[in-house]
């Protein structure tokens, strides 16, 4: 499964990951969340809900249309990483892009590295990097939203899968790159696990009691 790694000039292309990552980490630290939730007269998100920058979070404004928009936008900072560096320099560049448009938006340097979870965003990279996959995620999320309700539950089983689905279509570099993805979807999903086991976690189309954890 791992025999890409031997494929990949990593010597040459070194200046071209390393531009890549800051590429994607610049983009994906852009908090469309908090900017949209200040144009929609909502004022700064993070003092709003659970505090998170998320589209979730965004929509507990009462504001449908912001969170509209950051949903689409944190989802098309990923896959836009992933083009824009895939047609200039391939893959491996396009993989780290990826993963510096997921560390970006989890911890953005000028919120002192307290971002959303991921989750909008996996599913743009998911859907840029093979897009047969980024639909099963996309089904995985519906499906367990609709067996569960439970959103962040949704999107663990998601994260989990995705990984799991690459390797099944015989892509082991974006496989890697998902399971690097899915477990830090898990842990920035820590509190939303606990609440889930504790039978706490706010179902879909209930009011959220919560507000001391980013969730």
């Amino acid at each position: 499964m791992f025999d890409f790694i031997r494929v990949i000039d990593w010597k040459d292309q070194t200046l071209y990951l390393a531009a890549a990552l800051a590429f994607g980490y610049l983009l994906g630290s852009i908090p469309f969340g908090l900017i949209f939730a200040h144009a929609a007269g909502a004022g700064d998100v993070r003092t709003i809900g659970s505090g998170n920058i998320g589209a979730t979070n965004v929509l507990r404004t009462g504001k449908r249309w912001a969170a509209l928009a950051t949903l689409i936008c944190d989802g098309g900072k990923g896959a836009v990483a992933v083009i824009v560096t895939r047609v200039w320099h391939g893959e491996a560049v396009a993989v780290l892009a990826a993963l510096g448009t997921i560390l970006g938006h989890l911890f953005p340097l000028w919120l002192g590295f307290k971002g959303g979870k991921g989750v909008a965003t996996f599913l743009g990279v998911t859907l840029a990097l093979f897009w047969p996959v980024g639909l099963l995620a996309l089904a995985t999320w519906a499906a367990a939203a609709w067996a569960w309700r439970i959103s962040s539950l949704s999107a663990l089983v998601a994260a989990v899968l995705v990984p799991i689905y690459m390797a099944l279509f015989r892509q082991p570099l974006y496989a890697t790159l998902e399971i690097v993805i899915a477990l830090l979807i898990i842990y920035m999903h820590r509190e939303n696990i606990r609440r889930i086991l504790s039978g706490d976690e706010p179902r879909i189309g209930a009011r959220s009691t919560y507000r001391s954890d980013l969730a």
